[in-house]
């Protein structure tokens, strides 16, 4: 080969695949699955547009996921109150002023992707968990919209965008399409937290506790 890897590189590449391959990924589904637990108005919607586009015969498998506007929603406004990556660093290549800073070169700016998705400017009711906010709206998480920038934006923007949105919106619809999701260790509680703990990724301080109970009994196999 003619580039060689060194022992840093394998370190960096294996990093990178426990950090942004799944991390990232497991905790946008943890995230939705909590909203969706604390609004089951949201959670009635997203199952009534499961049911109806894939019936109760089969899972919902990945080409099924451009019929299922609501659940792309859903995805859409987790990554937008809890970013996978909170905070971007990025260095300045050139002197620019923005927002009348001036911003030297080679410095390191810190972009807040977590405040862009909750501000007041930019998002009616920017606390609220309301999926609807998308619908007819040509926001998206592709780096063309910076007030919702998950993945970041530019040439440095995560290469692993498409993967990462395919997989949580197929693996949190066949959450909640094969199961019914009762929070707490007896699932006896009305609510779970949503506290957000430290950390380079955006952790929930207290791990989501939950009991799932089988809706499609027919699809799902009695080992699990």
């Amino acid at each position: 080969m003619e580039m060689k890897l060194t022992r840093d590189n394998i370190k960096a590449f294996i990093l990178n695949l426990f950090v942004a391959g799944s991390d990232s990924s497991a905790l946008a589904i943890e995230w939705g699955l909590a909203e969706l637990i604390n609004h089951p108005r949201v959670m009635k919607k997203a199952i009534e547009e499961i049911d109806r586009v894939i019936g109760k015969t089969r899972i919902l498998e990945e080409s099924d996921i451009p019929q299922l506007p609501y659940l792309q929603a859903i995805v859409k406004e987790t990554l937008r109150l809890h970013p996978a990556a909170p905070i971007i660093p990025r260095t300045s290549t050139e002197d620019c002023t923005v927002g009348g800073y001036h911003i030297p070169s080679k410095t390191t700016v810190f972009v807040n992707v977590w405040a862009l998705g909750r501000d007041p400017e930019y998002w009616d009711d920017p606390l609220e968990f309301r999926p609807e906010r998308f619908d007819g709206s040509q926001v998206d998480v592709r780096g063309q919209h910076f007030q919702l920038l998950p993945f970041g934006s530019g040439r440095r923007m995560c290469p692993g965008m498409s993967l990462g949105m395919q997989l949580a919106q197929v693996t949190l619809g066949s959450m909640i399409q094969c199961f019914e999701w009762k929070a707490g260790e007896d699932g006896n509680l009305g609510r779970v937290d949503m506290e957000e703990g430290p950390g380079i990724t955006l952790p929930r301080a207290n791990p989501l506790v939950c009991v799932p109970v089988a809706r499609l009994h027919s699809v799902i196999p009695s080992s699990i």
